[in-house]
């Protein structure tokens, strides 16, 4: 790529936007398109098994997490899903972003997978976990969200 000068006011702001980091996505003029990676990474917790049961047992009462789960548990696709969830997740199990291992809901990005927390008081536990608690580091609010996205969803 060679770059040259353009004489003009329709560049005086260039330096500004020079700075902007932009998404790799196809609205942006230079996207690259890359190809999907498989997750190679882990997120390691100190949470007991207790919590995970609770994660489990929630999915029951959750509506959603439930219908989701039957056919995750079966391997199979699931035809009548479509008249019991909303278009939103049924585009997303279509796409395949829900995977249950071991008993619990993960939704899959292109780079994350993160375990699906829908239970008011689990969200709850686990934000005491990563702000409140001793161990926590006592993180800023937003810090606190952003640790918490690279394990829950």
């Amino acid at each position: 790529m060679t770059l040259f000068h353009k004489s003009g006011d329709i560049h005086k702001n260039a330096d500004g936007l020079s700075r902007c980091a932009l998404a790799n996505t196809p609205e942006n003029p230079a996207w690259v398109p890359q190809e999907e990676h498989h997750i190679e990474g882990m997120c390691v917790t100190d949470i007991g098994t207790k919590f995970f049961n609770q994660v489990k047992e929630s999915y029951k009462t959750y509506k959603k997490c439930h219908i989701l789960c039957q056919p995750l548990l079966k391997d199979c696709k699931y035809p009548s899903l479509s008249s019991k969830l909303d278009e939103i997740w049924k585009k997303a199990y279509g796409e395949g972003i829900f995977h249950l291992l071991d008993g619990i809901l993960y939704h899959r990005t292109k780079h994350t997978c993160v375990m699906a927390l829908r239970d008011r008081t689990l969200i709850e536990t686990m934000l005491h976990e990563c702000h409140d608690s001793v161990a926590a580091g006592h993180l800023s609010e937003d810090r606190t969200l952003d640790r918490l996205k690279t394990c829950s969803w």
